[in-house]
């Protein structure tokens, strides 16, 4: 079991994903100035209005953009590793849980899933005009790299965190992303006719 102080977001944040934070609450100033003193993690976990979740990303603090008068920080962030909540309690002026690490089950990546998933990825690329050589996804655990980059929703990204096979992650993430050309294709579609005869049948 592992204590750490809990920073509940309404976003998702990936192992591998940066993304910047506007640290303005009293309990959240203590909590980040604390890691930062320390050199030490935190966790983020997905907080809508009426649940938090349990599987989150440990955090850790590799940018200070700005320090404000009133100790308000802009800081950059990056996910480490997945783990699980199993007590949430109230230590410090800040939520703190003991948690357990959530590793994945299975370690065999299966390159042909993970080709799939790079085709599936390229082809949304060229269907809404992104230029595929800025997507930076290299090395292992490409979904996590995707799906950072990609928006698929924060509920999306959720239920990938809580899988335990990158396979399984390969195979789901594939599928979204064919849907998501499928839309893309079909909005396009969409604002062609209507802009050849002013009206848009039902479709």
């Amino acid at each position: 079991m592992t204590s750490i102080g809990l920073f509940p977001l309404n976003l998702v944040l990936l192992p591998s994903e940066r993304v910047p934070l506007h640290i303005f609450e009293e309990r959240y100033k203590d909590l980040i100035g604390e890691c930062l003193a320390t050199e030490t993690e935190f966790g983020v976990l997905l907080a809508d209005k009426t649940e938090l979740r349990t599987v989150g990303s440990t955090a850790r603090v590799i940018e200070v953009l700005n320090r404000y008068d009133d100790g308000r920080m802009d800081v950059i962030v990056e996910g480490k590793e997945r783990f699980r909540v199993t007590r949430i309690t109230e230590e410090r002026s800040y939520l703190t849980a003991e948690t357990q690490p959530f590793p994945d089950e299975e370690t065999e990546v299966d390159p042909e899933l993970e080709a799939a998933c790079m085709r599936s990825l390229d082809q949304l690329a060229t269907t809404s005009g992104t230029d595929v050589d800025a997507l930076d996804v290299s090395g292992e655990n490409v979904t996590w790299q995707i799906a950072s980059q990609v928006d698929l929703g924060v509920e999306f990204k959720q239920s990938l965190l809580e899988l335990r096979s990158e396979n399984e992650r390969l195979g789901i993430l594939s599928k979204a992303l064919e849907d998501a050309t499928a839309a893309v294709t079909r909005r396009k579609d969409i604002q062609r006719r209507a802009a050849g005869n002013g009206k848009v049948d039902h479709l």
